[in-house]
């Protein structure tokens, strides 16, 4: 060791005090530069004056000189310690802790001011709201955040969720496309039962609905942000800028029966009306209009809703979607004596009515009589679609101001509407808002969502108060008085006229709810019969009025108390308008209903493939495994849409086998995860216990009632040529299209000469591949094992065997943990005993990919059915384009089950369809590029506002709302623009790749590590915009990296040196997509060697 070093003129004795002078002044620590300066003279002392060494240039310096004094000056810094630099960088480094830490309570309450990221409750000089209109609802998701959210659903069989949402959809089947980043298969799924999917993300009051109903209420970490999950899905989806069509089971338009070409209206363009009109256009109906009385459509959902909970681009593009399919909007005519009218639609020989109107007037109390606006007096209705035409870009070519609220202002109220009114003034320019209700919390009608927002803007809740009176002084509104309200024994509410509170004001506003109250509306309805609540009668269940051609939903019908309600209604009334149509015709509809789901281009893409003559529906099928246990499985896989489908492996009778149990296993590669999404398991199951009589008489079965679907039988039997010609031409015999051949069970059945046992030994593999090829015609697949060596030359002996294609790969030999005491999991029997047994789930994926793309490297063209980690369509993808033909599937149906398929399949169309559109390459599959957010809301470049950083927590998260408040009032100002919304459709502009397309198309970038360039460097750029500053691309560059990141002590802002070698360890940790991006090194990467390079290098 000690020639490792280049010789010095100093004696040991100047070495030594040079060392420990340079500790003293750095560390001040003698004893521990003592300790570890001896080690040094050690070395050196063993140094020869006239031994060789080689200096950068390559010459070799021999007995003194100045290099050799450079040399000597060198070892004054211990090469084990870090120098002066990178010791400032490690500053914060974590560091064990060795006692007890002390600080005063003053000194502590001050330093967490300056980490406080959650709001204030003393906050005097908090940013003023003013024209602020933002989103700020908390279900609101980036990718990051909804993955994580997703990966927590359990994916309750029979699921509460779905049974508490009003339009029944699947929720559980999208949030698993969600998790499987199938962005457009979730919004699928959730446009298929409800049109305005999007709208009922954003505003669903979800903790009284599906939330309410989630089993994970049950535990610690309490439901799931469905709302959250369903708006990020359906924002994908339109960023996406598919269309609607129609059912590729429908004729096209000019070929449907008469009745479809029926004149339909439906009156009011809100949201029971477009739930409604959607699903008669799927239903293949052609000439629906929608009258809608104002110059925008949405209805409540436009004029009602601020801005900052429902953006009129939602309303606009769920309107554009429906309008995909044909139907027509004319604005500027609604209801009246003197306009539209029942009578005239039906002279017009409209055939059938939805009215969807809503309850156009408010319900005004007799204390605000002769009241309006110039008083400071407004009713929701009045106030609302102010704030709406004035905040909502797109909904009118008007550009008028803001209401102009000043002072105190007093909402009357506690529902939904008396919040959004609250939460609207504050940025209107109200000082301070008073939410003013008769009854107590507990009796609050309007969601906790919307409650806790406006708590969190510092609205005031003033409960058991009754309006009474209106002061009036001037013209103007000064104050309001109230009497106490209490409720007695019998639950009554009643006013103690005793208690008198008044309450100064500038301005009131009544939220109290709406009715039908115009004369000219109602006489338009003739000849409609009216309840007694002054509202149409209708069958709660068919939604028909009186009048039988005649149907209703949403407000106007007095069942619908929310927008999700609302589209419940349309949806219910186009299943009987339909039937009621068709029987003008004689035509029967079934008794079950059976309205379209939600279709669109990427559904037509072809997904089927060729493999060995054989033709696959899809690539997608159920693996020789757990899911196969049965044949009424398979049946049941196949009924679900899987493309085929492997028998669990059977062999003849005399080598029958009898499981274990406990067998299967979670695995720990997930680390402490419970319930689904498990990323491994673990199995000592054996093949099948059922007879090759059972499987035969199954597949004949199988093939008999799925023709087009593939069956495929999987065998085992020892090394014996008699046993292998047997069972093969058996199963031929009952119809299987292929065989596999199980070389490769990890566990029990190699102890019996079968599996493992011949899998390993390419002779064996190519002897037995021979055998069944001399024995059967239909093709067949070695099942290779991934526990050998070399795995291409066990698949090239199955080639040379005559098989067909391989299987790659079966699990891996793995032991998956012991409990404290030592005894294994699962521990079979009193003895506790266990072996090794098989590792699959998506902890294998590596290793499996690794194998196919080096088979289908070694072996071009020779098909490969990929198994080992497929949890997806995108993991799907991953082995297609590694050389993989099909792919099977079995710890993904564990977490899951059967109807995973869809989600697979929907997913590769999606992704293929999204690979021909040019728009969309700078995507990441079905991710969008990220845009710069924080808790999923875009946020802007601080730094090109006011030039410098600023992180989000403390003073400085402060600074920013301030910043951006003001920002965003200049903008205001200065925007003259009225914005146009535009819809541009993307289309492919070139061919949709097929499957086939896409098979192997990664090889050409995987190779040996010679190829690859290290001229062609990069480094990290860190986003501090999206930075949450935690410091984890700092820790692990310390201390696993290149002490390349500065962190700063006040703001936790982190900052990339020079030193960065591009390793790329802080984007894998980082918790933020895209926050940490790796970027082209713009100068050239000299790496530190640590001492000059020798020319004879001697150690």
């Amino acid at each position: 060791m000690s020639e490792c070093f280049p010789p010095c003129k100093l004696s040991r004795k100047g070495q030594l005090a040079g060392a420990r002078r340079q500790l003293r002044n750095r560390r001040g620590r003698a004893e521990e530069g003592l300790r570890r300066v001896r080690p040094l003279g050690a070395l050196l002392g063993g140094l020869g004056p006239r031994r060789a060494f080689a200096s950068p240039a390559g010459r070799f310096l021999e007995g003194g000189g100045e290099r050799a004094n450079a040399a000597g000056a060198s070892m004054a810094r211990w090469l084990s310690r870090d120098p002066v630099d990178i010791e400032n960088i490690l500053a914060l480094n974590p560091r064990r802790q060795t006692h007890a830490s002390l600080n005063s309570t003053t000194a502590k309450k001050h330093e967490k001011k300056h980490w406080k990221r959650n709001a204030d409750k003393s906050c005097p000089n908090c940013e003023k709201l003013e024209n602020n209109f933002d989103d700020i609802k908390h279900t609101t998701l980036g990718e990051r955040g909804a993955l994580r959210e997703a990966m927590r659903c359990l994916k309750c069989a029979d699921a509460p969720c779905q049974k508490s949402c009003p339009t029944n959809l699947d929720i559980k089947s999208f949030i698993t496309s969600i998790a499987n980043k199938n962005y457009y298969g979730a919004a699928r799924m959730i446009f298929s039962d409800n049109p305005l999917g999007l709208t009922c993300g954003m505003v669903c009051p979800t903790s009284d609905l599906c939330v309410g109903g989630c089993n994970l209420y049950a535990t610690e970490e309490g439901p799931i942000n469905i709302g959250g999950l369903q708006q990020f899905a359906t924002e994908v989806f339109r960023a996406m800028n598919i269309p609607q069509s129609r059912s590729p089971s429908l004729p096209p338009p000019e070929e449907m029966p008469e009745a479809y070409h029926a004149k339909i209206a439906l009156l009011g363009a809100g949201p029971a009306s477009i739930s409604c009109a959607t699903f008669l256009a799927r239903l293949g109906y052609s000439n629906i209009t929608i009258f809608e009385k104002e110059g925008y459509v949405g209805g409540l959902s436009t004029s009602e809703i601020p801005q900052f909970r429902l953006p009129y681009d939602v309303v606009h593009f769920e309107t554009e979607l429906m309008k995909d399919l044909g139907v027509k909007i004319i604005c500027g005519r609604g209801l009246s004596a003197e306009g539209l009218t029942l009578s005239a639609l039906k002279e017009d020989d409209y055939k059938a009515i939805f009215i969807g109107i809503g309850l156009p007037e408010p319900k005004r109390e007799a204390v605000f009589q002769g009241l309006g606006m110039d008083q400071g007096f407004y009713t929701s209705k009045d106030f609302l679609p102010l704030v709406a035409m004035a905040s909502k870009p797109g909904m009118c070519a008007c550009r008028s101001p803001l209401p102009s609220i000043q002072g105190a202002v007093i909402v009357l109220g506690a529902g939904d509407t008396a919040f959004d009114c609250a939460t609207s003034a504050l940025r209107c320019g109200a000082r301070r808002v008073f939410v003013v209700f008769r009854k107590g919390f507990t009796n609050i009608r309007a969601v906790p969502e919307e409650v806790d927002l406006a708590k969190e803007e510092k609205c005031e809740f003033l409960p058991f108060l009754s309006p009474r009176k209106v002061v009036v002084k001037g013209g103007k509104i000064v104050a309001m008085e109230f009497v106490r309200t209490e409720q007695d024994e019998d639950g009554n509410w009643n006013e103690d006229q005793d208690q008198i509170v008044r309450l100064k004001a500038d301005v009131v506003i009544s939220a109290f709810g709406s009715v039908l109250s115009d004369p000219k509306v109602k006489e338009a309805l003739h000849p409609l019969k009216f309840n007694r609540w002054g509202l149409p009668e209708i069958d709660q269940e068919t939604m028909q009025t009186s009048e039988p051609w005649i149907f209703a939903g949403g407000d106007v019908s007095g069942l619908a108390n929310t927008t999700v309600e609302s589209v419940n209604d349309g949806k219910q009334a186009s299943w009987f308008m339909h039937k009621y149509l068709q029987s003008l015709y004689g035509i029967a509809v079934p008794t079950v209903p059976q309205l379209p789901l939600f279709y669109t281009p990427v559904d037509s893409v072809d997904i089927s493939i060729e493999v060995a003559g054989l033709r696959f529906p899809n690539p997608f099928g159920l693996a020789s495994a757990t899911p196969t246990t049965s044949s009424p499985m398979i049946r049941r896989a196949f009924e679900a849409g899987w493309g085929f489908a492997l028998t669990k492996t059977f062999s003849l009778d005399k080598d029958i086998v009898t499981n274990v149990s406990p067998r299967i296993i979670r695995g720990v590669t997930s680390g402490p995860i419970y319930g689904p999404g498990q990323g491994s398991f673990l199995n000592i199951e054996l093949i099948s216990e059922k007879t090759a009589a059972y499987w035969c008489k199954s597949v004949s079965e199988l093939k008999m009632d799925f023709p087009d679907k593939i069956v495929i039988a999987s065998i085992m039997c020892s090394y014996n040529k008699d046993d292998w010609t047997e069972l093969s031409k058996v199963a031929e015999a009952s119809g299987a299209d292929a065989l596999e051949l199980n070389l490769s069970c990890p566990h029990g059945m190699g102890e019996r000469g079968m599996g493992l046992a011949c899998g390993q030994d390419p002779e064996l593999v190519r002897n037995i591949c021979r055998w069944v090829r001399q024995a059967v015609r239909i093709p067949f697949f070695a099942k290779l094992t991934p526990n050998v060596t070399d795995i291409v030359s066990i698949a090239r002996a199955s080639q040379e065997g005559g098989a067909d294609g391989v299987t790659a790969t079966n699990t891996v030999s793995g032991l998956m943990g012991l409990r404290a005491d030592g005894t294994p999991w699962p521990a079979v029997g009193l003895g506790k005993r266990t072996t090794y047994g098989g590792v699959s789930g998506n902890a294998i994926r590596p290793i499996a990919l690794r194998a196919v793309s080096a088979i289908a490297h070694a072996l071009p063209g020779f098909p490969i059915l990929a198994t080992g980690g497929i949890d997806s369509a995108e993991s799907g993808l991953q082995f297609l384009q590694s050389g993989a033909s099909v792919l099977q599937v079995c710890s993904a149906i564990q977490n899951q089950d059967f109807t995973v398929i869809e989600d697979y399949c929907t997913g590769l169309r999606a992704l293929l369809y999204l690979q021909s559109i040019e728009e969309f390459q700078d995507w990441d599959g079905q991710s969008p590029p990220t845009v710069r957010h924080q808790k999923g809301k875009p946020v802007p470049k601080i730094a090109d506002l006011v030039g410098k950083k600023l992180p989000s927590f403390g003073p400085y998260l402060e600074q920013r709302k301030k910043i951006i408040a003001k920002s965003k009032v200049n903008m205001m100002e200065q925007s003259t623009l009225v914005s146009q919304l535009e819809r541009k459709h993307l289309a492919p502009k070139k061919p949709i790749p097929a499957v086939k397309d896409v098979i192997g198309k990664a090889l050409r970038y995987i190779g040996t590590y010679g190829e690859l360039s290290n001229t062609e460097q990069v480094l990290a750029l860190i986003d501090e915009e999206m930075c949450i500053n935690c410091g984890k691309c700092y820790m692990t560059c310390n201390d696993s990296g290149y002490q390349a990141i500065q962190f700063d002590p006040e703001t936790h802002l982190p900052t990339v040196t020079d030193s960065c070698t591009g390793c790329t360890l802080c984007l894998s940790v980082c918790p933020i997509i895209d926050c940490i991006r790796m970027v082209s090194r713009t100068t050239p990467y000299e790496p530190k060697r640590g001492l000059p390079l020798a020319v004879n290098p001697v150690c």
